[in-house]
């Protein structure tokens, strides 16, 4: 069986052949720079298949062009999509509003549905409906579904998805918190279950993504029940390169004082903020180079990030009563133990203790980090968001 698993953004196009019963990955990829102007001999496409690397080299110029250049790199490595028996394609969608909360076989009328949602998530929604509609053009025979990153948190209770506005306004505006990496949350507190044992139904979690863009989410019995992603994806945690939480008045502010516009403020709370707009960088190992030569504002970013962090595991705490697990995963996560550790420091009242040689230890399988007998579990557990998009395609179409 083989599903093809497509994340389109608004640049690039992230890309895996697998087997969704075995999750044996059998080519993977990423066409990035998408519409850039790049010198003939630069390499935008590496393509991965049964151990060897494949390479296109030259511009792309639209997601269409990348998708047949990823199609020639299959059937340069062996695997012809156009004459394989593909069970479905699997298209990863960032918003799908109050229309799409679960896995939905792709038509027209879906296709420009989810464009109408762009208004929700301006930045993803027309990548993800550009490489639907161009997988489409090139596979028209083979089943297409869409996952939605919003859908896990679709019934969030009224008290965490409601936002204390005008209720005419945020009704007819689709004002709600809507949550998003639902994919990742869902299979990440699904393998927390298996590994913790007994009855997922009684199992407390709070489960921590965090990578460049970075959330949290509360879950009762495999129910979401809070998230810390709202509207968009620019709520919450402080990230790479977004803001997380700020006051509504600091965007006022600016506008009177600074001149901004709407596009400015944009601008500014999603590529100028977070980690790189307090300290000049956005990637952790930048981060923490600086921090090491003593860089103040490199001290202060991981400072701001981390204390964000303990905010939101306290407010779950609280929120859920009781937490049996507490779950590290995506870039950051699962791979930054010096982040676990702060995030987690001093908690042991609560039940809470990370083992610093199970912390450190350089595993990328999930595990625990947690010393024997803790009463909260800690874990790190690698997620898959490809593998859950293609098994949920599939219990789609059969």
């Amino acid at each position: 069986m083989q599903v093809l698993v497509i994340n389109s953004g608004s640049s690039s196009i992230k890309y895996q052949l697998l087997d969704p019963i075995s999750a044996l990955v059998m080519a993977s990829g990423m066409v990035s720079r998408i519409g850039e102007d790049v010198p003939p001999g630069d390499i935008t496409v590496e393509h991965h298949s049964d151990g060897r690397k494949f390479t296109h080299d030259g511009p792309i110029t639209d997601h269409a062009a990348g998708l047949r250049v990823v199609f020639d790199l299959f059937a340069r490595s062996g695997h012809d999509l156009t004459g394989a028996a593909l069970s479905a394609v699997g298209h990863r969608v960032v918003h799908g509003g109050e229309v799409f909360y679960e896995p939905t076989v792709i038509t027209d009328t879906v296709v420009a549905a989810i464009d109408e949602l762009s208004t929700l998530a301006p930045l993803h929604n027309p990548a993800n409906v550009t490489g639907i509609r161009s997988a489409r053009d090139l596979l028209p025979d083979v089943p297409q579904v869409a996952v939605f990153d919003t859908a896990f948190f679709h019934g969030l209770p009224a008290a965490a998805k409601t936002y204390a506005i005008d209720a005419d306004i945020a009704a007819a505006h689709g004002v709600r918190r809507y949550g998003f990496h639902g994919t990742s949350h869902e299979y990440v507190s699904g393998r927390v279950s298996e590994l913790l044992g007994g009855d997922p139904a009684t199992h407390n979690q709070i489960v921590l993504h965090l990578g460049n863009g970075a959330s949290a989410s509360a879950i009762r019995g495999g129910r979401a029940v809070d998230t810390s992603m709202g509207l968009t994806p620019l709520e919450g945690l402080v990230m790479g390169t977004r803001s997380g939480d700020i006051d509504p008045g600091v965007l006022l502010h600016l506008a009177r004082t600074a001149g901004l516009g709407i596009d400015g403020i944009d601008e500014l709370l999603n590529r100028r903020s977070g980690i790189k707009g307090i300290s000049g960088v956005n990637d952790f190992r930048e981060l923490f180079a600086l921090i090491d030569s003593g860089d103040a504002a490199a001290r202060l970013a991981y400072d701001v990030y981390v204390h964000r962090l303990r905010r939101y595991i306290g407010a779950y705490l609280v929120e859920l009563g009781r937490v049996d697990a507490i779950t590290f995963t995506a870039g950051v996560g699962e791979n930054n133990a010096q982040v676990r550790a702060d995030a987690l420091a001093g908690l042991q009242r609560f039940g809470i203790v990370v083992d610093p040689s199970l912390n450190n230890a350089k595993d990328r399988a999930a595990r625990h980090i947690s010393p024997p007998g803790a009463e909260v579990t800690v874990l790190v557990v690698p997620t898959d968001e490809e593998l859950a998009i293609a098994r949920a395609a599939v219990a789609l179409v059969g």
